[in-house]
């Protein structure tokens, strides 16, 4: 037997990679709601400069903002960088439990009704629950900070 035609080499790894693409696109592109916490359309922006946004002028800052499903607390990493995180506790949502920042001012958590423990860094689980809480996305232009999904 022969070589193959140089047009056949190229056709016989052609199913193998199409397919590979098709699983790399579908694992992509899949949403994330894996805790349970109904997803909620978000779009706001808001003025850090204003008196009622003093906490998140520095880094460490956080505040709680209306919107999501239980309301959110945006946390302020560093000079540019922020967290918006839904205060809906991930652990049996049905229960309908908010998180509130605690005195250490790094972590949020609910004693009374789901029991868990989060970053506001990031929403990472620290306790009970090995389920983040919802986190929108972040734009901030140095005075205006946008939390969106």
């Amino acid at each position: 037997m022969g070589h193959l035609p140089a047009y056949l080499r190229i056709v016989k790894p052609l199913p193998f990679l199409v397919l590979l693409l098709v699983v790399l696109l579908g694992t992509s592109c899949k949403k994330e709601n894996q805790s349970g916490v109904p997803p909620v359309q978000l779009d706001v922006s808001i003025n850090i400069n204003l008196p009622e946004y003093a906490d998140l002028q520095v880094p460490g800052g956080w505040a709680y903002l209306t919107g999501g499903s239980q309301g959110l607390v945006v946390y302020r990493i560093s000079t540019d960088e922020f967290t918006a995180l839904d205060r809906h506790c991930p652990v049996n949502p049905e229960n309908l439990c908010r998180v509130t920042v605690d005195e250490s001012q790094v972590v949020a958590k609910d004693t009374a009704c789901c029991e868990a423990t989060f970053l506001l860094q990031d929403g990472q689980p620290l306790s009970v629950s090995g389920i983040s809480l919802r986190k929108y996305n972040t734009l901030f232009n140095g005075t205006t900070l946008r939390i969106y999904n």
